[in-house]
């Protein structure tokens, strides 16, 4: 259950906190006051897609949160290292001025994936644009699959279908014309002598470059390393530092045995000299070292510029060359082995067809058994909502694909209802008229939540074109189903208004030059002025004021007899 909201720079809303109750909350206002601001804002809390415009202006971020209590996800929360807190969930949502979002649950930071996912478990809304979606068919087969809860079936089906898929496409490139597999073949051999003939070994290139960068400094190198070992060895001239360390080292020996300070600096020397011929050894072991022929250099270009062509055609590696050379061997092989391979995967595409097929019909059984049921409880939703005489059904059809399959399985699905008794049943999209669409998604909804275990359900004008005793049958719905979840509303009806458990205002102000949203929890008075408003405008009558009392009354009346 949602017990409460905050919200913090979301369009014209600055600041406001909303404590919602279990039952029946509704929302009203004035057209543009911020009811859908709200929804807005709980969206975004859930991890849904929402955009950096609906940061107020002028400010730099925006912030909502929302706390969860009752029934939570614990399975999720389990597997994504989270746990409630005293048997709640914080949920957090920072919108940043330059598009990043900064996301929370309990004060641990996760992904905007990670809290749509959790959103979604938590909260269910149904919006304006769900009608349009039920005219859609191509979402109908989603609403059967959801309601049979044929996940399973389908995960199955599709597996074997994309192993179909796969060996169709395998079959189709290995089927050409024999122009085509001679021009390929022409190609692929051409390509194998010109890797196998230039005989690459993996690294070699980066090897070859290094070699080559010394070769480049192979003067300056020698240079180096005769004026470094001169200065340690010296020559006929002049004395090297190995000797001049020497000389200093026998010195300071003769004279060791008369201080102890002596003896050690004797010690120093000793280790110096040592120090100094090993590295005057290795200095002369370089210079044997490096051997360089006249010509290594220009050999050496030419292997790279050779490499370097090969490069362009094949891969920016020589293991991505040699990758490419393995795989034309075997492309080359499998074409020449064309027919034999075809006749091999066309045993397995019939396996792989008749094991999709087998699963498809499983899969569509399951559907046209719960597209029985979907209908008897559509119908009977319809009958409470004032909609007795209306048939509601689905409509299979073979798949167009290929096999009559496809990814989604062996059906076609879509909704059909007849509006008026002696009517022939057509497309729901071509005959629903608009209040009958609100009420079909309301009752279609209300079957698909019926059991899905999701504690909150978010209505959000969803009763647009439903007026009279149809807008009462829809209030007396939504009451019910609040009876064993919280529903959350926003509604112009003032039946819908009247039967809520808990009534908030919605009101758009201004001050200080700038506009502000404000949402109040209202009493009984203040619910009768905001009924009387909805039923008869600005101006609040005796006559308004008292049919609001009227069905404040009614709506309490049908609570309790329902209990």
């Amino acid at each position: 259950m949602l017990s409460l909201l905050h919200i913090e720079n979301i369009a014209i809303i600055q600041s406001a906190d909303i404590r919602f109750d279990p039952g029946f909350n509704v929302l009203t206002g004035e057209t543009g006051a911020g009811k859908s601001i709200v929804i807005d804002a709980i969206s975004a809390v859930l991890g849904e897609r929402t955009s950096r415009e609906l940061i107020r202006t002028g400010a730099k971020s925006a912030l909502v949160s929302a706390q969860f209590t009752g029934q939570l996800p614990e399975r999720w929360l389990a597997e994504n290292g989270l746990e409630p807190d005293d048997g709640e969930l914080m949920l957090q949502r920072e919108l940043q001025g330059d598009g990043r979002n900064v996301c929370r649950v309990n004060g641990r930071p996760l992904t905007v994936a990670q809290l749509r996912e959790l959103g979604r478990q938590l909260l269910n809304i149904h919006g304006q644009h769900d009608g349009q979606q039920l005219l859609d068919p191509v979402c109908h087969l989603g609403y059967l699959d959801r309601f049979g809860r044929t996940g399973a079936l389908l995960a199955a089906y599709q597996e074997a279908y994309q192993a179909v898929s796969r060996l169709r496409r395998q079959i189709a490139g290995l089927e050409m014309d024999e122009a085509e597999r001679s021009r390929r073949v022409d190609t692929l051999e051409y390509q194998i002598r010109e890797l196998e003939r230039a005989d690459l070994k993996e690294g070699e290139d980066e090897e070859l470059s290094q070699r080559r960068e010394l070769l480049r400094g192979a003067g300056k190198l020698m240079d180096a390393l005769r004026e470094a070992r001169f200065a340690l060895s010296g020559g006929e001239e002049a004395e090297g530092a190995c000797g001049l360390i020497g000389q200093a080292e026998g010195e300071i020996r003769a004279v060791a045995r008369l201080s102890p300070q002596l003896g050690e600096l004797g010690e120093q020397l000793t280790a110096l000299r040592c120090a100094a011929d090993d590295a005057a050894e290795v200095l002369r072991d370089l210079e044997e070292e490096m051997d360089f022929s006249p010509g290594e250099l220009d050999r050496l270009e030419g292997r790279l510029d050779v490499i370097y062509r090969l490069k362009k055609k094949y891969g920016p590696t020589v293991a991505d060359m040699l990758d490419y050379l393995e795989r034309s061997r075997a492309e080359l092989e499998q074409i020449r082995d064309a027919d034999d391979t075809i006749q091999k995967l066309q045993g397995e595409l019939e396996a792989a067809l008749a094991l999709a097929r087998k699963r498809g019909e499983a899969l569509s059984a399951a559907r046209r058994e719960a597209a029985l049921a979907l209908q008897a409880r559509v119908q009977e939703e319809l009958r409470q909502l004032d909609m007795p005489k209306v048939q509601f059904q689905t409509e299979f059809a073979p798949s167009p694909g290929q096999e009559g399959m496809d990814e989604t399985g062996l059906d076609q699905v879509q909704f059909l209802m007849s509006a008026n008794l002696g009517e022939a049943l057509r497309p729901i999209q071509k005959v629903a008229s608009g209040g009958e669409l609100a009420r079909i998604m309301l009752a279609l909804k209300n079957v698909l939540a019926q059991d899905d275990g999701i504690g909150t359900l978010v209505f959000d004008e969803v009763d647009t074109g439903v007026s009279g005793r149809a807008a009462q049958k829809v209030a007396e719905k939504m009451a019910d189903v609040a009876r064993g979840r919280q529903v959350l509303c926003v509604t112009h009806l003032p039946q819908i208004a009247a039967m809520a458990d808990t009534h908030f205002s919605v009101e758009k102000g201004e001050r200080d030059g700038r506009t502000y949203t404000q949402v109040d929890r209202l009493d009984r008075r203040g619910r009768e002025d905001e009924l009387a408003r909805l039923l008869g405008g600005a101006q609040l009558t005796d006559a308004l004021r008292q049919s609001a009392r009227e069905l404040l009354d009614q709506a309490e009346q049908y609570k309790r007899e329902k209990k």
